[in-house]
């Protein structure tokens, strides 16, 4: 425990910084394990000018009226 207040709100402040790393390095795995994610999909047999055509269409569309369609296709 600290012995005074400024080295506890030091060692609180290093504390922070240290979860606010740990939540960035998350942020940044998350991102590259979705990014695998897609790698791996069907997407990516797409030609070019088919997936910029069907993610213009996804976005206008929106992610849950996508899934919506999806679910009912299947």
């Amino acid at each position: 425990m600290a012995n005074t207040v400024e080295q506890e709100r030091a060692a609180i402040e290093a504390d922070e910084k240290k979860l606010s790393d740990r939540r960035r390095k998350l942020v940044e795995r998350e991102q590259s394990e979705r990014q695998r994610a897609i790698g791996k999909s069907v997407l990516m047999k797409l030609d070019q000018d088919r997936l910029e055509t069907m993610l213009a269409r996804m976005k206008d569309l929106g992610v849950d009226e996508v899934e919506k369609r999806l679910q009912q296709a299947s």
